[in-house]
């Protein structure tokens, strides 16, 4: 019999798994949901089990694999990022690691130009305007045309390159800032490859996308945002801590730039974080992966994945331990 531990998180749907198991393995599967939500908790409930699916809110150590057992087969994250694993000590140990890496694509995109362009046209500026009894366009100023702008996208992976396509038609000229991604694709996409400083020069706009890796933490710091104009609008739909906190804060506070969307925070629920609030932000909960149908597909493919590892085959969404970009 395999064993299958998942987290009592509200993204992972138990019923999906246990229709996927159903007739794909060979033997059976028993599932135990339990919360999880922290190192210490999974140690306490988690060994035994062949395969592991965790939520964003569990770091999986080093040490926690370890003393998961060896019956441990695989580790499914169930989302895009797998900043909270540890990659390298599963790969030692003999253990698989898997993502869902474009499940959420179309929404994460559209949920990145939902933030920009609530920020570039003054959206929440207006409707407090009205609800307070002011109707005059001049709350909302200064708006700037978005066709005369340049925005700048930080990472160029999948859902980078959608919000490129989605942006299209918006006659934005377009850039992009991503080591890892050969020029010939960005120009697919009609977006122009720059280095990291020009393109915090040369935007006025900055859309951040990049995954969270010891070389990307504070990357967007106060000499990258002080690049940036006071009409300048700095999206964030990849991880908090991608961008320096109180630069940003600061940032605000100086006038160096206009607003900020958010849809990731340095501390996920926040609290007391002085960038929730303002009258230049738009924080949203983590929910830019969010639609029906990118939940229903999160938990299809993360189900598939434990049943290719448990029938020998290679998961869709493994992960490779010697990636660039972990």
């Amino acid at each position: 019999m395999k064993r299958v531990l998942l987290s009592a998180f509200s993204m992972i749907d138990p019923e999906t798994y246990r229709e996927r198991f159903r007739d794909a393995v060979d033997e059976p599967v028993e599932i135990e949901v339990a919360d999880l939500g922290s190192t210490e908790r999974l140690l306490e409930v988690g060994a035994g089990f062949d395969a592991v699916v965790v939520d964003v809110d569990t770091p999986v150590t080093a040490e926690a694999i370890d003393a998961l057992g060896d019956e441990l087969e695989v580790i499914v994250r169930a989302a895009v990022g797998v900043d909270n694993v540890d990659v390298a000590a599963a790969a030692d140990a003999g253990v698989q690691v898997t993502r869902v890496p474009e499940y959420c694509t179309d929404e994460v995109a559209t949920h990145s130009l939902s933030l920009l362009f609530a920020c570039l046209r003054s959206v929440t500026a207006y409707d407090d305007a009205v609800a307070d009894g002011r109707w005059t366009w001049e709350e909302g100023r200064p708006v700037r045309r978005v066709s005369e702008s340049t925005i700048g996208l930080l990472s160029f992976g999948p859902i980078a390159r959608r919000a490129a396509e989605q942006l299209s038609g918006f006659g934005a000229e377009l850039l992009a800032y991503d080591p890892f991604v050969d020029g010939d694709l960005m120009d697919d996409h009609d977006v122009e490859k720059v280095a990291f400083e020009t393109l915090f020069d040369r935007s006025d706009h900055v859309a951040v996308y990049t995954p969270l890796t010891e070389s990307t933490r504070g990357l967007v710091d106060a000499d990258a945002l002080s690049r940036l104009s006071s009409h300048s609008v700095v999206v964030n739909v990849g991880r908090g801590p991608v961008i320096d906190a109180d630069a940003l804060l600061e940032a605000l506070e100086s006038g160096t730039i206009k607003a900020v969307g958010l849809d990731v925070l340095t501390a996920e629920p926040p609290t007391d974080d002085p960038l929730v609030g303002r009258d230049d932000t738009v924080v949203t909960p983590h929910a830019a992966w969010y639609s029906e149908d990118a939940r229903e597909e999160l938990n299809r493919s993360a189900a598939d994945d434990v049943v290719a590892v448990f029938n020998g085959e290679v998961p869709d969404g493994r992960v490779d331990p010697d990636a660039d970009w972990l």
